[in-house]
């Protein structure tokens, strides 16, 4: 019996070996498929990820202008100020700006923002290069709806709103401005101040256009809670027929980077 069972192992053994032998060449085959297969894909996030680091354009300036809708702008007024910021787009001293940094191109993107829940990309980010870039741009703001036809006054949403504008940008800017204008002082959220603070220390600056019509004073309120960072200005509009005059100015002080236009 020993004998026999001792046969039987030494034929199932001479068995396995022969089946493995008859098929290592197709398990050899299969594997060097899949290294092939797990090497072509490692190159190929390789390639997507080096294209989405080259897609990152380069610019002088990323330029976010964030627009008040609050309830205290009215139709007309809303109009004036975007007929204002196509005006200026439209202007040579804007057109040389755009062109004057290292790399002669600037990203711009526009917010409107009310209350406490109103805010809105109206704009996406969009290279401008040229005069012809400017000028379409001009055509795009002036045919802009009113995103909010109504609400309160909240400076700091509209300031962590635009923030959150620049980490969706498909751009790397050597300067980051968030261009800030209104007619009004803070009606409903906190106040701006540490939002600011915050936004600062991340070497974004903020400007201010205060609209004079309501508030006389308006310019040191965005003067002590709004604005901040390196080179940071205040641009004062006497009122919404002087828009496009204060953000002619405004635009091409800050794509420029120095005082620009005296």
């Amino acid at each position: 019996m020993l004998g026999f069972e001792a046969a039987e192992h030494t034929v199932a053994s001479f068995f396995v070996i022969g089946y493995f032998a008859r098929y290592q060449s197709k398990l050899c085959e299969i594997w060097n498929g899949m290294v092939k297969f797990f090497s072509n894909l490692i190159a190929i996030i390789g390639v997507a990820l080096s294209s989405s680091i080259v897609m990152a354009e380069d610019v002088d300036l990323q330029l976010l202008l964030a627009v008040d809708v609050s309830s205290s702008v009215n139709y007309d007024e809303f109009g004036l100020q975007m007929q204002g910021y196509a005006n200026a787009f439209r202007e040579t001293a804007i057109h040389e700006a755009i062109l004057s940094g290292p790399h002669k191109q600037i990203s711009v993107a526009m917010t409107q923002w009310a209350g406490l829940n109103d805010q809105e990309l109206v704009l996406d980010w969009v290279v401008l290069s040229s005069k012809a870039d400017a000028l379409n741009f001009a055509r795009r703001l002036e045919n802009l709806p009113r995103s909010f036809p109504f609400g309160g006054t909240a400076i700091d949403q509209a300031l962590k709103h635009a923030l959150s504008q620049f980490s969706i940008s498909p751009h790397r800017g050597l300067r980051h401005i968030i261009d800030i204008s209104g007619d009004g002082e803070i009606s409903v959220g906190e106040m701006p101040g540490r939002t600011r603070d915050e936004i600062v220390a991340q070497g974004i600056t903020i400007n201010g256009l205060p609209i004079l019509n309501e508030i006389p004073d308006l310019a040191e309120y965005f003067q002590k809670y709004v604005v901040g960072g390196s080179g940071s200005f205040i641009q004062i509009s006497e009122d919404y027929k002087d828009f496009t005059r204060a953000i002619s100015l405004k635009l091409a002080r800050e794509i420029k980077g120095q005082w620009f236009g005296v």
